[in-house]
């Protein structure tokens, strides 16, 4: 009995050791900081900046076709460096840098879609700085080319660039956001650290 003595003395069981003692309980886990997993949707500033950036893209895109519109006639235009950069008025029906011509009517259709993915694909993905920043030049550019479709039935490139007789194609402030957006987007996707600088929340 001189083994249950030890166990047991002034009233109080002491802990067994060896191998068949009972596991003490594990100390509850410290809360995760937060991070991508906790992140649930952007915050009322990130949506601020995202229309902020997006509206600004649309005023000035539309302010510089509107004042090409009333400046020169279709065809017309001007030297602003040499040949290699001008400004002339041209018309497209397709989409962005004048591909798939004559089809403004189904892409004006096709960008209201677009449109509306672009913001629930923010509303889900816009944690980072870089990705609100894409995905709002993308909608801006969206935007100001729709409303080009729905006014005229086609959209207002001006910008002309090129050497001599080989000339990129014609574009607008919307194709040029747009461009930057892929550009983003290319990007994040290959080095998706990019996509996580400045997180929201």
């Amino acid at each position: 009995m001189r083994e249950a003595d030890e166990v047991v003395t002034s009233g109080a069981v002491e802990p067994a050791e060896g191998p068949d003692a009972p596991d003490a309980p594990d100390a509850p886990d410290a809360p995760d900081a937060p991070d991508a997993r906790t992140w649930r949707h952007p915050s009322l500033g990130r949506w601020i900046l995202f229309a902020t950036i997006a509206l600004a893209v649309v005023v000035l895109d539309q302010l510089s076709k509107a004042w090409v519109v009333a400046s020169l006639a279709q065809g017309e235009g001007f030297e602003v460096l040499g040949d290699w950069i001008r400004i002339v008025h041209w018309r497209n029906t397709g989409i962005l840098f004048g591909m798939l011509p004559q089809s403004a009517g189904a892409f004006a259709i096709v960008s209201l879609v677009v449109v509306a993915l672009i913001v629930a694909y923010h509303a889900r993905a816009g944690r980072g700085l870089l990705v609100t920043v894409a995905l709002a030049l993308l909608l801006g550019g969206a935007l100001g080319n729709l409303i080009d479709r729905l006014h005229y039935g086609s959209v207002v490139d001006f910008v002309d660039m090129g050497i001599g007789s080989w000339r990129f194609y014609t574009y607008n402030v919307a194709d040029a956001a747009i461009s930057t957006s892929l550009v983003l987007l290319i990007a994040m996707a290959l080095f998706p650290r990019l996509g996580d600088l400045a997180p929201d929340g």
